[in-house]
């Protein structure tokens, strides 16, 4: 093993809310491997707090300031004036609370709008690790500062490390997200039940048209839909039950007593490039999977896999994917290939080759 390392990930979403993206769980591996981590969130400005915008779980770990979680990882979500992007946080003061020193040996970014100059200054080696496409905006700025000035850019996909044009000269990869196999890879079978679920956000990435066409082809069918967000202004079938976010913690019982997973994208440009972790975690439950097809998720009948191209086509997908004989073993074995440790390790050894 490597000396301990210093490492901070410079993340957009904090671990107290519901959601759990990469940087939460590679820090965690990393944590494990014996370096110092710190998981930086995205700061609650003054702005966010008048507006009472965000989920009330991060305003609470704001206040908490730096703490530290049963697996050793460094938590801090700042707070200041103005919101990301208008003005940089003092990662010198950070570092320094974190680690008892401004200079650290890994900066992992992915949230473009807390970049700054200063972190190339702070950081022995930089890895730029964007989980979105940013076509345009404040954030495509930032972006392209954040590209220029790293020394590797690791990217979730191969449709956002090509938007990128990363110039020639930066060595780049594509990681895709994984999968926290000892909480979701669970054997012990319980009665599956004529339900397909879907989990996560309820925004402009989210098709409820496909949804409701999967209802109607599957009347006997229950389609449980969790998370936050606004239900549809359009009624929905009867065997759509909205039951809203639900704990990270509570996910696995859901999915073991579920058929089918849904991943119904709308066209969101976003949407092209990402690499949505319920696919894995659909799978190592033992799920079908039905998805909108897109340059990152295509249909793969091998594994359990079934996408359509547009919300009219997606019943034919879930008539398909209810066939699949639980649990859907060989989706589970192409689960387990894709878990988090083995992602750390991947991403810790190309970054380590910039030092050599």
């Amino acid at each position: 093993m490597t000396k301990p390392l210093t490492i901070a990930f410079v993340s957009h979403t904090d671990a107290s809310g519901s959601f759990r993206v990469g940087s939460h769980h590679l820090a965690r591996e990393l944590s494990r491997l014996g370096h110092r981590v710190l998981h930086l969130s995205t700061p609650v400005s003054l702005v966010h707090r008048v507006l009472r915008r965000g989920e009330a779980t991060r305003d609470e770990a704001s206040l908490q300031g730096i703490t530290t979680d049963s697996d050793g990882v460094i938590h801090l979500v700042p707070r200041t004036l103005v919101p990301a992007g208008l003005a940089p946080l003092s990662f010198a003061r950070i570092f320094s609370k974190a680690f008892g020193t401004p200079r650290i040996d890994v900066a992992f970014v992915d949230q473009p709008t807390l970049w700054s100059s200063e972190l190339r200054r702070l950081a022995m080696t930089v890895v730029y690790r964007p989980t979105d496409l940013y076509e345009s905006g404040v954030k495509a700025r930032f972006q392209r500062a954040a590209v220029m000035a790293a020394d590797r850019v690791v990217a979730t996909s191969g449709a956002v490390l090509t938007a990128l044009d990363v110039p020639a000269a930066t060595p780049s990869l594509v990681l895709p997200n994984g999968v926290e196999l000892a909480r979701f890879a669970n054997l012990d079978e319980v009665p599956r039940q004529d339900r397909a679920v879907y989990i996560g956000a309820l925004d402009e990435r989210f098709d409820w048209d496909a949804v409701r066409e999967m209802a109607v082809e599957a009347p006997g069918w229950a389609f449980d839909v969790f998370g936050p967000g606004r239900p549809p202004q359009a009624p929905l079938p009867a065997n759509v039950v909205l039951h809203g976010p639900i704990s990270y913690d509570d996910i696995p019982e859901q999915l073991r007593s579920a058929r089918v997973g849904l991943l119904p994208l709308s066209d969101a440009p976003v949407n092209r490039g990402r690499s949505p972790m319920k696919l894995y975690e659909y799978l190592a439950s033992g799920l079908a999977v039905v998805t909108r097809e897109t340059e990152v998720l295509q249909s793969n009948p091998e594994f359990g896999v079934y996408g359509y191209e547009t919300a009219r086509d997606a019943g034919k997908a879930i008539i398909a994917a209810v066939s699949v004989i639980m649990p859907n073993r060989h989706g589970m074995a192409a689960a387990a290939e894709e878990g988090w440790a083995g992602k750390a390790r991947k991403l810790l050894d190309f970054t380590l080759e910039a030092r050599r």
